[in-house]
């Protein structure tokens, strides 16, 4: 037996929705400003610019409830949707409004994003214990693309014809990583290329997030460039590295095998003693009175082996 490849399903039932969920995250977004920040800061103009604040709205929707590509949008007017949900806008229409983006517009989106994250956090527990410590990371990532037109793809490190996505998540002990800046860059770019300008960003979302205490900013060492250590939002955090288990599972930068069930503890003597370098470094800033109003500025810190067994410790 075959399936039919003329066969197509539609949730199509007038008394029933598909993404009942939808109704909480979409009210959550209401309280939090969505329409209102849209409207204050978006300044999209032309016949695809007008009410963005309901097509930014129904975007969100859309990629919440699982839609990837413009066609998809049509989920939200599917059953009993309209019914939850008004000011739902067509696929074609949402098409024309993202064609008439610039990238000043997406620097305008970025603000807006910042904005709401503010506002979730004053909202609900997003971030327990920001006020303490946040962790800023960053990391860049090669998504796939098909199809020659596609603006911007192009062969990366990884091998894999695609777009760029470089990201900075914060989190605490107490909550899981949430995005707070992207950059969507050329598939051919290469990794620390705007990463001062994003990890700005990212610093100060944070903060606006409620990030009052210690902030520590973790990167692979592609991002330990001049232009990220003389940012001033980064000069006043603690740099960082992420723990080996969230960097590479299997080696580290320097080829060292790691081992991500030990509580962040490298195996090798080499990489064992630059774990101990940079608890060594970070460690006033977590101690001794008056750190909250020192100006930490840890550079990458690492010890080489000589011959003559002795270390050296590169950090200025």
């Amino acid at each position: 037996m075959q399936v039919s490849h003329g066969v197509s399903a539609r949730f199509d039932d007038p008394n029933l929705v598909s993404c009942a969920g939808l109704a909480p995250v979409m009210s959550l977004a209401q309280q939090c400003g969505l329409g209102r920040l849209v409207a204050e800061r978006l300044t999209l103009t032309g016949g695809g610019g007008a009410n963005p604040a309901a097509k930014v709205a129904s975007l969100v929707a859309g990629m919440v409830a699982g839609a990837d590509s413009i066609d998809d949008m049509d989920l939200l007017r599917h059953g009993a949707m309209a019914r939850l949900f008004g000011g739902v806008r067509a696929p074609s229409t949402l098409g024309t409004f993202l064609r008439g983006f610039t990238f000043g517009h997406v620097r305008q989106l970025d603000s807006i994003a910042a904005a709401l994250l503010a506002n979730l956090a004053a909202h609900t527990p997003l971030l327990g214990g920001v006020d303490q410590i946040a962790w800023v990371d960053a990391d860049d990532t090669v998504r796939g693309t098909h199809g020659n037109a596609k603006q911007g793809a192009g062969y990366g490190y990884t091998g894999v014809k695609g777009l760029n996505a470089l990201i900075a998540t914060c989190s605490t002990p107490l909550a899981a990583p949430v995005i707070c800046a992207t950059r969507l860059r050329k598939g051919s770019t290469n990794s620390a290329r705007g990463a001062h300008r994003l990890l700005a960003d990212a610093i100060r979302a944070a903060k606006a997030a409620g990030a009052s205490g210690l902030i520590v900013v973790r990167a692979d060492s592609a991002f330990y460039s001049k232009a990220v250590l003389h940012r001033p939002q980064v000069r006043d955090a603690v740099l960082g590295h992420r723990p080996p288990g969230q960097a590479d599972p299997a080696h580290d930068e320097d080829g060292d095998k790691t081992d991500s069930s030990d509580a962040g503890l490298r195996k090798s003597p080499r990489a064992a003693q630059r774990s101990e370098a940079e608890a060594e470094q970070i460690h006033p800033a977590l101690t001794g009175a008056g750190a909250a109003h020192q100006r930490h500025h840890a550079r990458r810190c690492d010890v080489d082996r000589h011959s003559s067994g002795s270390g050296k410790n590169l950090n200025n």
